[in-house]
């Protein structure tokens, strides 16, 4: 997993609130093997209408501005590896699907909470100029927008493996020491993981 400290990109402004896992991501392209290529099923129901990610002006978007409630629905890793491989680095919204968000952020996709007024004056900017730099400060804990400074919560532990790219094996293999030294203390009569 790629580390987040500070990024920096364009936005771009779906206008969509109550956006579930299927929509992001329809079950007919959930056969893959693979965590790669996703992103030719996002928002498949929607392309083709004049839908804000078909638009020329946000091709290249790595932020995504979302009305709240995103990510509602059934469990879905895919849903955050279709939105990493469209280029998605931060998904911006009012509220998410507690289950879409924890995969989010196991996954390094940073869903970022700010109040929906907030949310909306950003999609304002954008809409009035698309090229406007969106930078996502996750060391600050701040969204910067021009002048303006939109600060968001975020739990520490969370935080941290974000900074440093770790997901739930590199968090695991960074305690290698002290699990080996609480295996070696282990009467010899309980039960063991061979290891190769």
């Amino acid at each position: 997993m790629d580390a987040f400290t500070v990024h920096t990109g364009t936005a771009a402004p779906l206008r969509r609130a109550n956006v579930d896992t299927d929509q992001i991501i329809p079950s007919d392209y959930l056969k893959r093997v693979s965590r790669t290529g996703f992103e030719d099923g996002l928002f498949a129901g929607w392309r083709g209408r004049d839908f804000v990610l078909d638009q020329p002006a946000y091709q290249g978007a790595s932020v995504l501005l979302a009305g709240p409630d995103f990510g509602i629905g059934s469990s879905r890793e895919h849903a955050v590896w279709a939105l990493q491989g469209a280029g998605f680095r931060a998904v911006l919204a009012a509220r998410f699907g507690d289950i879409f968000r924890g995969n989010a952020l196991k996954g390094g996709l940073l869903p970022v909470e700010l109040p929906d007024a907030e949310v909306q004056d950003l999609m304002d900017t954008v809409e009035k100029d698309p090229t406007t730099p969106v930078v996502i400060d996750l060391e600050a804990r701040e969204v910067r927008v021009g002048a303006a400074v939109h600060p968001f919560p975020l739990e520490d532990s969370y935080r941290r493996r974000l900074l440093l790219g770790q997901d739930d094996i590199a968090l695991t293999l960074a305690l290698d020491a002290e699990i080996t030294a609480f295996e070696a203390r282990r009467p010899a009569y309980l039960p063991v993981v061979p290891t190769p």
